[in-house]
């Protein structure tokens, strides 16, 4: 459980720290950084690539993850909500109608909250450990977040920091659920359960990074599919 108290830590003193030191850090530092973070993305998901065990069947769960993310509109569901919660600001503060600055404000919150909350890292990361016990991707993940809570909290302050609470809540939910999964998991299995992680955080780098934007969210069913597709295949072929 190492992993989701470390990462919503992080969220918690990036926001304070970018709510204190806003004003002082230079636009190019801004800029940078996200780069800097989508290539440490990059690095991880290419790390975790050499632990999968059957090529097929990893392909085959992110293909067939990818359709039902696609089919089901899961990353335009997000956009949805994210529209939703923008309206109900609006009709909440009716008088704040048209104002940029609060209109920029529940934007990027809002953004910001998916982001920390429903990441295909932080998906992956909590139930990789769950079920290996390894927090890594999560601490790696901390790390990051750390940069970019403090980023976001130059314009949006401390609010940042509440992110904290709802993103520790999803992750613990998925860690007990993951670890529930454990015994009935093969060292293959958690291969390219991995490895599935990995093209993911790959695709993530190349997002952050502004190189492609893939629709991540529409590929994490891969995640709940690959594990079944690795032991059937093994079974069959």
């Amino acid at each position: 459980m190492l992993g989701p108290l470390a990462n919503s830590a992080a969220i918690i003193a990036g926001g304070l720290a970018g709510a204190a030191f806003g004003p002082r850090v230079p636009r190019r530092v801004r800029e940078a950084m996200p780069l800097t973070c989508g290539l440490i993305s990059l690095g991880i998901g290419a790390a975790l690539m050499p632990k999968m065990d059957s090529i097929p069947a990893v392909a085959l769960a992110l293909l067939l993850g990818a359709l039902i993310g696609e089919l089901l509109y899961l990353e335009r569901g997000l956009e949805r909500a994210i529209g939703w919660a923008q309206a109900a600001v609006q009709r909440r503060w009716p008088s704040e109608r048209g104002n940029p600055r609060v209109e920029g404000f529940v934007t990027q919150y809002v953004t910001l909250l998916v982001l920390f909350c429903a990441s295909g890292t932080g998906v992956f990361g909590a139930m990789n450990e769950g079920m290996t016990g390894n927090a890594d991707i999560l601490l790696a993940k901390a790390m990051l977040d750390l940069v970019t809570a403090t980023l976001f909290a130059t314009e949006l302050g401390m609010a940042v920091a509440l992110i904290a609470a709802p993103q520790i809540l999803v992750q613990l939910a998925l860690y007990f659920s993951a670890s529930l999964l454990l015994p009935l998991t093969t060292p293959a299995m958690l291969g390219d359960f991995a490895a599935c992680g990995g093209v993911i955080m790959l695709a993530t780098g190349l997002r952050i990074c502004g190189i492609k934007i893939f629709p991540i969210v529409n590929m994490l069913p891969a995640l709940v599919l690959v594990m079944p597709v690795s032991a059937l295949w093994a079974r069959f072929f």
